[in-house]
């Protein structure tokens, strides 16, 4: 008996060693998860602000711009939304996981164009990037339009469906092959 307590004093005292390291293990990770992510955003951020105006001065300029970041955001969502992605999970997720990120990548890139909101406007940091303001409304418009011509047409393939497979049970019905058990017993 005194062995046994002896051995649970020992385990409890293991069991808060561990306690204590894992909180500090918690805590480091916490900082340091939100050093990295701080860090990312204000690259992406300064990345963005710099290749900006070389884009913008592309051909098709900043509405162009606006429209392919329109179509890879729809591509991002779509390949996102697909369950056909890769074999295997850990690919699978890792595909997932780059269409979620193309589709919001276009957002942050415009976004990070417009002045900020805290900043002085002759900062360069701050200032408006010309052509962010057409690039952002063609974006708008180009996912909000080709967003719901995708819904439309995939709303419609799947009615088309659904008649085509209420048409094959009416028929098997009419041949007596679409009853009940209960119905074809009673014939």
């Amino acid at each position: 008996m005194v062995e046994r307590e002896r051995l649970m004093d020992a385990a409890s005292d293991r069991n808060r060693r561990f306690r204590v390291r894992d909180g500090v293990g918690l805590v480091l990770f916490v900082v340091v998860g939100a050093a990295v992510l701080v860090g990312m955003v204000a690259g992406s951020r300064w990345a963005a602000r710099e290749s900006a105006p070389v884009l913008y001065d592309l051909l098709g300029g900043s509405w162009g711009v606006g429209g392919v970041l329109g179509l890879v955001t729809l591509l991002g969502w779509g390949g996102a939304l697909s369950g056909r992605l890769a074999s295997g999970v850990l690919l699978r997720r890792a595909a997932r996981g780059a269409c979620c990120a193309a589709a919001v990548a276009p957002v942050f890139f415009l976004i990070s164009g417009l002045q900020g909101k805290n900043c002085r406007s002759y900062e360069p940091a701050c200032s408006y990037v010309p052509g962010t303001g057409p690039a952002l409304l063609v974006y708008v418009g180009c996912v909000a339009v080709v967003g719901w011509l995708t819904y439309r047409r995939r709303r419609a393939v799947l009615e088309q469906r659904r008649a085509r497979e209420q048409e094959r049970l009416r028929r098997l019905r009419n041949k007596g092959k679409g009853k009940s058990r209960r119905a074809a017993s009673e014939r």
